[in-house]
């Protein structure tokens, strides 16, 4: 890979490839080095919205061809990147923050210019799920990017009992309009008891990363209008293994008993903790005793 090597002083062209370039999440500071020169030298930048790539651009003084790739046009894109890749050109693919083709636009077209046989170099940069999860202090060794849940209810609730018994830390991605009613299904699928970190708008000005018990996280929501807005990251701790999961079911178990009659304390501990009932039952006539 010693030809794609990029460096400042290098007064050179780039040899043809398609350059997969991440940009700031927020804070323009965090642009890479290797990704300025890149875009110095991309004889044509793709880009998710051209009006917002631009404003990017015209901030470093870059002026360069844009071509539109959006998730409404990428095979249409895919043809033309390849087109300007085999008549020698070098091509930039940008989104419009963080990492092309993670949980954006790209991912296809990047396939297409491989099976054309065309050479994709990362300059890699800014990732709105890395950034979250360095900040986040999950104990989990382990996680699982799974990106943007289902937008309608029905079908995120059934990916998130899916995603119920998995040892990860889960890591999602989410829009402000959605995010309430998404840790809302998560709160009512998973363990109560698992923690939750909420990341919203990572390297800008309103900047927050919170963590709390997955229970408590849509009343933290809804406490205050602020917290629901930006683009968010949520970090959900794994699934507890049974020596946990059997001590988060007593806990709750416990505090049941305390309010409600004993069957009803046992129906409700099932559904909240996934516990069998008639386990529960015996538990609960221990605990009474």
């Amino acid at each position: 890979m010693s030809e794609a090597r990029i460096s400042a002083g290098d007064e050179g062209g780039l040899p043809p490839a398609l350059y997969v370039v991440a940009t700031p999440l927020g804070n323009l500071g965090d642009i890479t080095l290797r990704a300025l020169e890149t875009l110095r030298r991309a004889q044509v930048i793709a880009c998710e919205d051209t009006r917002h790539t631009r404003r990017l651009l015209e901030h470093f003084g870059i002026g360069a061809k844009l071509l539109a790739l959006h998730e409404h046009n990428e095979e249409e894109a895919a043809r033309r990147l390849n087109d300007l890749l085999a008549a020698g050109k070098t091509v930039a693919m940008v989104s419009d923050a963080g990492t092309p083709a993670i949980s954006d636009p790209g991912a296809r077209a990047v396939a297409r210019v491989r099976a054309a046989g065309h050479r994709v170099v990362p300059i890699p940069g800014p990732n709105a799920a890395i950034a979250a999860l360095s900040a986040a202090g999950v104990a989990d060794a382990h996680f699982l990017f799974y990106g943007f849940l289902p937008a309608k209810s029905g079908a995120r609730r059934s990916e998130i009992e899916a995603l119920r018994p998995l040892p990860f830390a889960l890591v999602f991605y989410e829009a402000p309009h959605r995010v309430a009613d998404t840790v809302s299904d998560l709160a009512a699928l998973l363990e109560a008891s698992r923690t939750v970190i909420v990341a919203r708008e990572l390297t800008k000005l309103f900047e927050s990363v919170e963590a709390m018990p997955l229970g408590g996280a849509g009343a933290w929501l809804a406490a205050d209008e602020n917290r629901r807005r930006g683009e968010f990251v949520l970090i959900v701790s794994g699934a507890p293994g049974d020596e946990g999961r059997d001590r988060d079911a007593e806990r709750i178990l416990r505090l049941l008993l305390a309010e409600l009659p004993l069957k009803q304390a046992v129906k409700l501990a099932a559904e909240i903790t996934g516990a069998h009932r008639n386990a529960l039952y015996r538990q609960a006539l221990d605990l009474k005793e």
